[in-house]
């Protein structure tokens, strides 16, 4: 006699939904979502550099650019749902992981010299924090206009002008970028070893990728605030 379940609601689909969870909660699974919100966020980090680089052709430009966001609202909140998902799910991963690896060991290193670790990789529980305290900012600053001297919404080119002519707001976002330039080289490098593309050495291709990649993105991004101190963009 045969039992017929279904796909949905009977064992088969609670297996499957075991078998998830079961990865989902292995270090395997955990470095394989960071990999995937990774690669979420750097291109969000791509995406959002080449848009702010419409700076360059004027405020009819940016100001158009940010007008199209605003008029699709359904896009836009998506976008930004997606990426606070992507956000919370790697640093949860993270935490687990850390966690992990922390219990793993009973005691510390005697002497800890590392090989081949780089700086970037073990600076990652300190870039993690840094960036999510300059994203929270860089929201209040360009988002919603709450810390920022002289907000006015849709004009995008006004408020990167006004907002980053301050050179300690300037030099604060340049730190933001150095910790995003270890965090995001890192991550990129990191993503072609978690899916077993590449291993960790100087001349793999992961690693000249990662510094191709992130060499772009935030180079991409420091341009404004240097032009804007230098007033080259005014």
């Amino acid at each position: 006699m045969s039992v017929v379940t279904s796909a949905s609601g009977g064992p088969s689909g609670a297996a499957s939904r075991s078998r998830v969870a079961r990865i989902l909660r292995s270090s395997i699974g955990l470095k394989i979502l960071m990999a995937l919100t990774g690669v979420i966020l750097s291109g969000y980090v791509l995406g959002h550099m080449a848009g702010n680089l419409q700076a360059f052709q004027g405020p009819k430009s940016i100001d158009a650019y940010g007008k199209m966001l605003h008029d699709a609202p359904i896009f836009l909140w998506t976008a930004r749902i997606v990426l606070l998902a992507a956000v919370g799910l790697h640093i949860w991963a993270f935490i687990v992981l850390t966690r992990r690896n922390m219990g793993a060991r009973s005691h510390g290193y005697r002497a800890y010299r590392p090989r081949e670790s780089s700086f970037a990789s073990r600076s990652m529980g300190l870039t993690g924090p840094l960036l999510l305290a300059f994203i929270v900012y860089h929201i209040l600053h360009m988002t919603t206009g709450t810390v920022h001297p002289d907000f006015q919404e849709g004009s995008v080119y006004h408020n990167l002008i006004t907002g980053l002519r301050v050179w300690t707001v300037a030099l604060f976002y340049l730190l933001g970028l150095a910790a995003l330039a270890l965090h995001l080289w890192h991550g990129v490098a990191s993503l072609f070893q978690t899916l077993g593309v590449d291993r960790a050495r100087p001349e793999s291709l992961g690693r000249k990728f990662a510094t191709g990649f992130t060499l772009v993105g935030v180079l991409g991004f420091a341009a404004i605030p240097i032009c804007i101190l230098a007033g080259i963009l005014k």
